[in-house]
């Protein structure tokens, strides 16, 4: 079955409606939107019609005695896309009527009506009392909601009674219902993810033309290793070609902390006279939502493009093997499970130096650290935390953890 075959009858994510933004924004036919979205071109069509908004002209037209004039309608609104995203007068004193599409306020729009929809037919007064009577009288004989509802022939759901209970409508509080008052309401969190706008021209198959174009055979790649749910977290990058990994460490797995950290990092290069996109001039990620500010990554100081980056097609680990495999020899001397909260970041570094010290089979008995100071030197090895271990000294278990608790006493 095709893609688009699988999206059929399905509803439209904020994903989809930043994804037409974008493609608006940049003047592509509804065909070809359908196509990045895997929806038919009417439904896009259909899309925009119903949700753009209407703005006002900032120019004042009016007659030569001061009277206002109403202008016909753009003629370029009275065909496809219908809108202005594309229109080189968007932000200029256009004297018509500006029609814009905004995925959040589509989003918006389409939360509300399906809210509503799912609402039901309302309750008049009447009916409304006799239901909140009934529901009293027996909640205080101490029976349950189910054998009430299931008893009396309420013609409401019992979600809208809990919805009408937790707003305060019904002559009974929630002291009444022991089992709501005893389960805490589940804490949703809020998917993270990188909005489909911001990776036009940046998706996995944009990598592979781009790395072919230009003959690229190294490139840097990142990922995020989660300690405890909620606590720190580490920010990983593996140099493809010698598999050199360092990591930042960062206090929570959002897109502000890793800006915040990035932005750092990049400063202290450039405090040392090292521009980051000579060390760093092509990344690959992941969705993490955490990697979201992309210019955060490719531009520096002044604004300036510095670094391209692209993002793997989601679930899809196997994209960026070799920051995934490296973490195999992280987890061997801090397994999974285990919290970061206590670590500082001399801890990461000491941890990721007796990583890139290892020998390798595939470095030919070199160590990533002695290929990467080869390449790089070791100024810029030290700038990223990493010192070399004596063959001797090197750990590679737990216990290297214990050895630095225990001199921290």
């Amino acid at each position: 079955m095709s893609d688009t075959k699988s999206m059929k009858n399905k509803h439209m994510t904020i994903d989809d409606r930043l994804e037409i933004q974008g493609c608006l924004d940049r003047g592509m036919a509804f065909k070809a939107i359908a196509g990045r979205i895997g929806k038919d071109p009417t439904t896009v069509s259909k899309e925009v019609k119903k949700h753009f908004t209407v703005k006002a002209s900032a120019v004042r037209n009016t007659t030569r005695e001061g009277a206002p004039v109403e202008l016909k309608p753009c003629p370029s609104l009275l065909k496809a896309p219908f809108v202005c995203n594309p229109c080189k007068k968007r932000y200029s004193a256009c004297a018509y009527k500006k029609q814009l599409y905004s995925a959040k306020t589509a989003q918006n729009e389409y939360e509300s009506l399906l809210s509503e929809a799912r609402e039901g037919i309302p309750l008049n007064q009447e009916k409304f009392y006799e239901v909140d009577e009934i529901i009293t009288k027996h909640i205080k004989k101490g029976q349950r909601l189910y054998h009430i509802m299931q008893t009396n022939n309420l013609g409401v759901s019992k979600s809208t009674v809990y919805r009408h209970l937790h707003r305060g409508y019904l002559s009974i509080s929630k002291m009444d219902l022991p089992r709501v008052v005893k389960f805490k309401v589940r804490k949703v969190r809020s998917a993270s993810y990188i909005p489909k706008a911001a990776k036009i021209g940046r998706t996995y198959e944009d990598f592979l033309t781009y790395k072919d174009e230009r003959n690229i055979s190294t490139w840097v790649e990142m990922d995020t290793v989660i300690g405890r749910l909620g606590g720190k977290v580490i920010m990983t990058f593996d140099f493809t070609l010698c598999n050199f990994m360092f990591g930042l460490l960062v206090d929570d797995k959002t897109s502000a902390e890793v800006t915040l950290k990035v932005r750092a990092l990049k400063a202290k290069m450039r405090g040392n006279g090292i521009r980051f996109g000579d060390v760093f001039p092509l990344l690959l990620t992941d969705n993490g939502g955490e990697f979201a500010n992309v210019s955060a990554f490719t531009t520096d100081a002044d604004g300036e493009v510095e670094t391209d980056l692209f993002f793997c097609d989601p679930y899809r680990s196997s994209q960026k093997p070799y920051v995934e495999k490296n973490h195999t020899m992280f987890r061997d001397i801090v397994p999974k499970g285990s919290s970061f909260d206590n670590f500082s970041q001399e801890t990461v570094d000491l941890i990721f130096s007796h990583v890139n010290s290892i020998k390798r089979k595939i470095l030919y008995g070199k160590s990533p650290y002695e290929m990467f100071a080869f390449t790089f030197g070791e100024n810029i090895a030290s700038l990223l935390g990493i010192m070399p271990i004596s063959a001797d000294d090197v750990v590679q278990s737990p216990k290297l953890l214990k050895t630095l608790s225990y001199t921290m006493k």
